[in-house]
C-alpha cells in the first residue's frame, strides 16, 4: 500500500494574550534556544515586539529579519539569515507566514505560526502562496510545529481582514463540490474526512455569520478555529482540494488581470458565488452569508470592473489546468460568462 505523509502542528495555542506565553510555549516544545523571527514592519509593533521580549525572557537567543512581500527574494533574504538559527517564528498576516514558511522549509528547520490577522487558512497549513511574474503560484511547504493565535490582536487588526477569511472558508463549499465531480469524472483521489472537515467549517461559519462582528474576541476566534479545521483538512488531503476548487481559479485569474486585485479570501468569496450556479446549488444562501459577514458579494463592492470579471471567468480554467472542476477543460462561452455574472448578480 502507498503511504502518506500527514503535517499537522504539535500544539495549538488560540486565545486572549496568548503572545505573552511565547517563550513558554517554544521551551514546553522543546525548541532548541536560538530563534530567528520573520515578521513584517507594521506586525513587528503589533505583536513582534512582545513575543520577542518573551521569547528572551526565557533565555532564547533571538534575531530578527523584516519582510515586505510573500515573493522568491524575501524567501531567500531569510534563508540566507537562518543559518545559525534552530527554528524560524513567523509574525504577521499570510505574506509574512508563506515566506518564514518555505524559508523553513528550504532550510529543514522547525516553523513556528503567529498570525496577527484572519484573512486566510495558511496560518496551519502545509501550503504557501508566493509571487512570481505571473501572478502567484502554489508551493508546498511544511506544517507548522506550534501556532500561537492572539485572538486579542487578531481582533483589533481590520474587520476586512477577518471577513475575507471568513469568506475563504465558505468557499469551501464549492472547492469540495468541484473535488467530488474530479472523483466521479476523472477517477481523481478523494479523501471523505478531510472534505467533511472541509465542509464542516464552511457551516459553522455560515451558522455564525450573523454573530461575526468587528472587534469581538469571541467572533476572532470561531474564525481562527476554523481557519485551523480547513488547514487540517488541507494537510489531511496532502493537497490543497479541500478548500480551493474553480472559486479559487477565478480569484487567481483576476490576481493576473485586474489593477488593483481585492483580498484573496474577498475574491473567492465572490467566486463561490458563481460556481455554486454552476453547481446548481443555492448561491443566494452563499451571497446572504457573505453579506452578513460584510464581504464583497459583486464586481462594484470588489472595486473590480464588470469586464474584468468577465475575462477572469473565461481565463478561469486555464489556472491550474490539472485540477479539475466545473468550469471543465475548455472553460465558459463569453454568452455563458456574461450570463453567470447577471444572473447571479455580481455584475
Amino acid at each position: 500500500m502507498n503511504s502518506r505523509k500527514i503535517q499537522m502542528p504539535r500544539e495549538v495555542h488560540i486565545g486572549p494574550d496568548v503572545i505573552y506565553e511565547t517563550g513558554s510555549i517554544c521551551d514546553d516544545l522543546r525548541l532548541d534556544k536560538n530563534a530567528l523571527v520573520v515578521t513584517g514592519h507594521n506586525t513587528y509593533d503589533i505583536g513582534g515586539k512582545i513575543a520577542i521580549e518573551s521569547l528572551e525572557d526565557k533565555g532564547f537567543s533571538v534575531d530578527l529579519i523584516k519582510v515586505k512581500d510573500a515573493d522568491i527574494e524575501s524567501v531567500s533574504k531569510v534563508q540566507e539569515k537562518s543559518e545559525d538559527f534552530s527554528f524560524i517564528l513567523g509574525i504577521g498576516g499570510g505574506k509574512v507566514i508563506d515566506v518564514a514558511k518555505i524559508a523553513s522549509n528550504n532550510e529543514g528547520m522547525y516553523f513556528m505560526s503567529m498570525p496577527t490577522t484572519a484573512s486566510h487558512d495558511g496560518i496551519i497549513s502545509p501550503l504557501a502562496s508566493i509571487k512570481n511574474p505571473n501572478g502567484s503560484t502554489s508551493m508546498e511547504a511544511q506544517a507548522p510545529i506550534g501556532v500561537i493565535a492572539d485572538t486579542n490582536i487578531i481582533a483589533n487588526a481590520p474587520f476586512r481582514l477577518l471577513s475575507a477569511g471568513c469568506a475563504d472558508i465558505i468557499s469551501n463549499f464549492t472547492a469540495i463540490k468541484d473535488w467530488k465531480l474530479a472523483k466521479r469524472l476523472k477517477n481523481e483521489y478523494f479523501s471523505e474526512s478531510a472534505a467533511s472537515l472541509s465542509e464542516m467549517s464552511a457551516e459553522l461559519i455560515t451558522k455564525s455569520s450573523g454573530s461575526i462582528k468587528p472587534g469581538l474576541e469571541e467572533s476572532t476566534r470561531i474564525v481562527v478555529k476554523t481557519l485551523f479545521s480547513s488547514g487540517m483538512a488541507i494537510s489531511i488531503a496532502g493537497s490543497s482540494r479541500p478548500a480551493s476548487g474553480s472559486e479559487h481559479k477565478f480569484s487567481h485569474a483576476l490576481d493576473k488581470i485586474a489593477d488593483v486585485p481585492a483580498l484573496h479570501g474577498e475574491q473567492c468569496g465572490v467566486g463561490t458565488i458563481m460556481m455554486m450556479h454552476l453547481h446548481g446549488g443555492d448561491w443566494k444562501f452563499i451571497r446572504d452569508n457573505l453579506r452578513k459577514l460584510g464581504a464583497p458579494t459583486n464586481a462594484e463592492e470588489l472595486g473590480v470592473d464588470p469586464d474584468i470579471i468577465i475575462e477572469a471567468l473565461l481565463n478561469a480554467h486555464k489556472i491550474r489546468p490539472e485540477r479539475y472542476t466545473i468550469l471543465g477543460d475548455n472553460g465558459l462561452s463569453k454568452d455563458a460568462a456574461k450570463n453567470l455574472a447577471k444572473k447571479t448578480e455580481v455584475i
